[in-house]
């Protein structure tokens, strides 16, 4: 982006301020006018110092994304887990609403990382919806339908949140995998489970196939009706994890034991960021747990 400059003047000031407003910063008696002068100047090196930045009076990169994060509400996007790390005010706000419900083993930091995403998940499970620790529309529709429960309540952390991570995922940890896609929408879903894999363990040992060599076990991402190339297929349809991990487990057993190169055949129907995300972290679960046993 082009920096924002003090003396500057136009929408793109009007959109700092009104951001620098909604977070409490007094602009002085002009207010909200386009101007990028006086008390407005002041409220920007305020939020830098605050927000330990430059303190150089200029909306550069850094200032403006820290704006924009620090200006988010619980709902204005799907939050889940990757990297980089999601992180701002609605982040914030959700990891207090799950303290105060009892689902949060840490402080609130403002970051969705493994310690969120698990807690997430956990209160998935426990109000019955899908669990696939994404914080979509009715994750949070149900969060806020519990705020006469939660709203100005200390954080309770639970202790089983913060407990070790599952076996499972520290299988990665010990096999190395590559994963590919032969599409653009493939290559998406293979992208987002390499992703999550690694915000939730920084240590796996799991790459695009691009990125790595030699893997133990190749996953490769193919759509409905694309040529998997003789390796044994696994159909992921609307299976459970447990199920997808069961028909992962007999395709490996399957193939060649010196290559254990295996595809998951995936009915792509959504294409929106969410049900691709969801898509992935089912996936990635099943591959876990696959592995594990």
């Amino acid at each position: 982006m082009k920096p924002i400059l003090p003396g500057g003047r136009g929408p793109a000031v009007e959109d700092v301020q009104r951001r620098l407003h909604a977070l409490g910063y007094d602009l002085g008696p002009t207010g909200i006018d386009g101007v990028f002068l006086g008390m407005t100047h002041d409220a920007i090196v305020a939020f830098q110092r605050e927000n330990e930045l430059s303190e150089d009076g200029i909306v550069g990169e850094e200032t403006w994304s820290a704006l924009v994060d620090a200006t988010f509400t619980l709902g204005d996007r799907v939050l889940y887990l990757r990297l980089p790390h999601f992180h701002g005010r609605d982040v914030r706000a959700l990891q207090e609403a799950l303290g105060a419900l009892g689902f949060m083993a840490v402080e609130p930091d403002g970051i969705f990382g493994p310690n969120t995403e698990r807690a997430v998940r956990e209160f998935q499970r426990n109000s019955g919806q899908p669990v696939d620790g994404i914080v979509g529309t009715e994750t949070v529709r149900l969060v806020e339908r519990l705020r006469h429960v939660w709203e100005g309540r200390s954080a309770s952390l639970h202790p089983r949140s913060g407990s070790a991570r599952p076996d499972p995922i520290a299988v990665l940890t010990r096999t190395s995998v590559a994963v590919a896609g032969d599409d653009v929408t493939a290559r998406d879903i293979a992208n987002r489970i390499v992703n999550v894999a690694l915000a939730s363990e920084p240590t796996a040992r799991i790459a695009l196939l691009e990125d790595v060599d030699g893997a133990e076990v190749t996953i490769r991402v193919v759509t409905e009706g694309e040529d998997a190339s003789g390796v044994p297929v696994v159909v992921a349809g609307g299976d459970d994890v447990d199920s997808l991990a069961g028909r992962i487990i007999t395709a490996l057993a399957a193939a060649d034991p010196g290559q254990r190169r295996i595809a998951i055949d995936v009915e792509v129907t959504d294409g929106s960021d969410q049900a691709l995300q969801r898509t992935a972290v089912r996936m990635f679960d099943a591959i876990c747990r696959a592995l594990a046993r």
